[in-house]
């Protein structure tokens, strides 16, 4: 996981060869301005999901993991926090391949929190809880990367 500011983007591009493609496609678009739904960057292998997602409590907020994608998620409009405990600590529970996602019962293990202007990368290690904020909607676009 990395927590960072979006001016710092730029210095995570060698940890995967298409993060390069998501600093160029976030100089060329205003995020704000896009429509809502799937904006398709590089095909299924980069995308991005703009959402209005509903604000979750720390009890309703639930774990997930992804095996193929990596997530870039950046709030847009109000604070979101992110529920965080590694895969390793998780348990061995069924694999949804279409949605490429597991979802998981109980709390996180820690929280941190991005404001708008930051962003949360999430690798297929890292077992995360979005949407927490005490706000009833987060606009906010979840980059899809190719693991």
């Amino acid at each position: 996981m990395v927590i960072d500011t979006l001016e710092k983007l730029v210095c995570y591009e060698s940890l995967n060869p298409l993060f390069k493609d998501v600093v160029v496609f976030l100089k060329e678009n205003d995020l704000e301005k896009l429509e809502e739904g799937k904006h398709l960057i590089k095909g299924n292998d980069l995308f991005v999901n703009i959402q209005i997602a509903k604000g979750k409590s720390k009890e309703e907020a639930k774990l997930e993991t992804h095996r193929k994608m990596i997530d870039i998620q950046i709030p847009l409009n109000v604070e979101e926090t992110y529920g965080y405990t590694p895969l390793c600590k998780l348990p061995d529970l069924e694999y949804n391949e279409e949605k490429d996602i597991i979802k998981y019962e109980g709390r996180a293990e820690s929280y941190v929190t991005c404001q708008p202007g930051e962003f949360a990368i999430f690798f297929p290690q890292d077992g995360h809880a979005p949407c927490i904020s005490n706000q009833p909607e987060i606009k906010k676009a979840i980059f899809k990367i190719k693991a």
